[in-house]
C-alpha cells in the first residue's frame, strides 16, 4: 500500500461519477484515483452486474464504491468487484440521504462500529485488493471526537488502514444531501486529529477542497485530497492539479482529450449508450474560456445529441478554440 496512491481523489458522486464521467477526468489527470458512483451489494449481486461495474482500463486506478451492511453480501460483492479489476474496495460509512438510510448503511453505520469492522474483516478476507472506508466526523449535532476517533480506531483493529475523512457531520434527519454537504461545519483539525493518532494509516481529506492552493495545504498534513462538486463543476481543476503536484506532469493537449473522447464516445454509441450520458461530464471544461457559453449549449442540445454523432463534439472544440482565438487577436 502505497500513501502516493491516494494523493489526489475524485470523490464518488451517485448520478455523476458514471465510467463516461471517470474516462474523462482519466484524460484530465493521468494519476488521480477514481471512484464509482455508490453501488449497493443489492445491485451487485441481484442486478446487472456486468453493467454496473463496466470500466475502461484507462481508468486505472479506480475504486469500486460499496453500499450495504451485512457482511456476507458486502464480502460477495467486494469478490465480485475485484474480479472484475477495480483496485480497492471501498465501504461508504457517510451517505446521509433518506434512501441509504432506509437500507441501513450509509453514514447510520457510524454508530454501529462493530459491525462496520465485521463488514471490513469479511471484505478483507475475500479480496486482495485494499479494503477501505470512507465516513464522516461524527453523526447529527454530536460534538464529541472521542465518537470519530473510537470508530477509527475500531475499524483499525480490524485491520482497515485507508480512511477517507469528509470533514463534516452527517445530519440525518433535516438536511437533504446537498446540504449536508454545505451546513455542517468543516473541522479539518479533528481529521488531523485523526491521522497523527493513527499515524501508521492513509488519511484522505475529503469536503470543501476546491482549488490547486487548498489541496497544497492540506497536502502537508493528510496522504491525500479528495475532490467532490468542484471537479464536476470546473472539471479543468483536475488539469491544475496534476501540473501543480506532479514533478513531472506535462500540458494535457485539448486536442488529444477531445479526439480520444470522441473515440470513445463512439465505441460507446456503438454498444448502444446515448451520446448525452457520455458527454454530460464535459460541460464545464469550458468554464472560464471565450465561448464557454456557446459550447455548453452545443453539448446539451438534445436535438443534436439526438443524433449520436461524436462529431459534434469534435466541431464544438474547434468553435471554442477559434473564439479563444478571435479574443487573443
Amino acid at each position: 500500500m502505497q500513501p502516493a496512491s491516494w494523493r489526489v481523489c475524485v470523490a464518488p458522486m451517485i448520478d455523476v461519477t458514471d465510467r463516461h464521467c471517470r474516462y474523462f477526468h482519466r484524460l484530465l489527470h493521468p494519476r488521480a484515483r477514481l471512484y464509482t458512483e455508490m453501488l449497493s451489494t443489492g445491485a451487485v449481486l441481484h442486478g446487472n452486474a456486468a453493467r454496473h461495474l463496466a470500466f475502461d482500463e484507462a481508468e486505472h486506478p479506480v475504486a469500486l464504491q460499496l453500499g450495504g451492511s451485512e457482511p456476507g453480501d458486502l464480502a460477495r460483492a467486494a469478490r465480485i468487484g475485484a474480479e472484475a479489476g477495480y483496485d480497492e474496495i471501498n465501504l461508504n460509512c457517510g451517505c446521509p440521504s433518506d434512501r441509504v438510510q432506509r437500507g441501513a448503511f450509509g453514514a447510520c453505520l457510524m454508530a454501529s462500529p462493530s459491525l462496520v469492522a465485521d463488514c471490513v474483516r469479511a471484505m478483507q478476507d475475500a479480496v486482495s485488493v485494499p479494503v477501505t472506508v470512507k465516513h464522516r466526523l461524527g453523526l447529527d449535532y454530536e460534538d464529541s471526537y472521542a465518537f470519530v476517533r473510537d470508530f477509527v480506531g475500531t475499524l483499525h483493529e480490524a485491520g482497515c488502514r485507508v480512511f477517507i475523512v469528509h470533514a463534516r457531520n452527517a445530519v440525518l434527519k433535516g438536511l437533504s444531501p446537498k446540504d449536508n454537504r454545505e451546513i455542517p461545519p468543516l473541522r479539518y483539525d479533528r481529521a488531523a486529529q485523526l491521522k497523527r493518532d493513527f499515524p501508521d494509516s492513509v488519511f484522505v481529506l475529503n469536503g470543501g477542497i476546491a482549488t490547486v492552493e487548498q489541496s497544497r495545504c492540506h497536502l502537508e498534513t493528510f496522504d491525500g485530497v479528495m475532490l467532490g462538486r468542484a471537479a464536476w463543476h470546473d472539471p479543468a481543476v483536475l488539469t491544475r492539479l496534476w501540473l501543480a503536484l506532479e514533478p513531472d506532469a506535462r500540458e494535457i493537449d485539448g486536442d488529444a482529450v477531445v479526439t480520444a473522447m470522441a473515440a470513445y464516445a463512439a465505441r460507446r454509441v456503438a454498444e448502444g449508450t446515448p451520446m448525452r450520458l457520455v458527454l454530460r461530464s464535459m460541460l464545464d471544461w469550458s468554464l472560464g474560456r471565450p465561448g464557454a457559453r456557446r459550447w455548453r449549449q452545443r453539448l446539451s442540445d438534445a436535438q443534436s445529441l439526438a443524433a449520436n454523432d461524436p462529431g459534434l463534439l469534435l466541431a464544438a472544440w474547434e468553435e471554442l478554440k477559434a473564439a479563444s482565438r478571435a479574443q487573443e487577436q
